[in-house]
């Protein structure tokens, strides 16, 4: 059953009734809109269990400083924190933004509804996963298992058949914590003598070429875990 699914729109409380502002633009197009005064409580978004944010839209206006304070507030709710978000700001404040904010995207402001829309599309992609019988997406990496090609951010990255082999067991059997010796039966097979340490030499090979897109947490005295796209590990990552 598929979970229910909104756009969270924060800004400030009596603006985000404006006819020109996101929650209308977005509820004229069909999405299920819910809105969040700049100080609210975020878990307030949430009605039941099962909901889930597609993307957040800041209308921060003609503050984008703001926009990156309450972006900050919001990624502490943990339902949150992996979600795309779109900056929404008027013309003369573009030179403002800062790359190191949080956010994924930036629309003007008054919005035009089809530019609002195409970018949201874009970060749902970006932050997409799914898994078919020839291609495993995980954010910006696509492991296609039938091409034999990993491609990230449109470029093929160039892998060893093992460090093909490993990508593609890690990412389908990510966010479970899977052990060396599974990897050396699954990816190296019954007739390999060798130790586990060729396993942590050829996750180090993977984490250079692939960098951030590869979101690998190294489980201390077990193995591996690969993460769902945007998603912040609890735990040591890495190394």
């Amino acid at each position: 059953m598929r979970r229910p699914s909104f756009v969270a729109i924060v800004g400030h409380g009596p603006e985000l009734e404006r006819e020109e502002g996101a929650k209308a633009t977005l509820q004229r197009l069909g999405a299920d809109v819910r809105a969040l005064d700049f100080w609210d409580e975020p878990a307030t978004l949430f009605r039941h269990d099962e909901d889930q944010a597609r993307a957040i839209v800041v209308e921060a206006g003609a503050r984008p400083d703001l926009g990156a304070l309450v972006l900050r507030s919001l990624r502490r709710e943990p339902r949150l924190e992996g979600v795309g978000a779109i900056l929404a700001v008027v013309h003369d404040q573009v030179g403002r933004l800062e790359p190191g904010a949080g956010f994924d995207d930036f629309v003007l402001s008054p919005i035009v509804p089809a530019e609002l829309y195409a970018r949201l599309k874009a970060i749902e992609w970006k932050r997409s996963e799914f898994t078919n019988e020839e291609r495993v997406k995980v954010g910006d990496l696509i492991v296609d298992r039938a091409a034999r090609e990993v491609t990230l951010h449109g470029a093929v990255v160039p892998l060893t058949g093992r460090e093909f082999d490993l990508l593609v067991y890690l990412s389908e059997h990510r966010t479970r914590v899977v052990s060396r010796r599974e990897l050396l039966q699954r990816v190296w097979g019954a007739g390999y003598d060798g130790g586990a340490r060729t396993i942590d030499i050829h996750v180090r090979r993977l984490r250079a070429k692939l960098g951030p897109a590869f979101d690998l947490t190294t489980v201390r005295g077990t193995g591996y875990r690969m993460g769902a796209p945007g998603a912040i590990p609890k735990e040591g990552r890495r190394h």
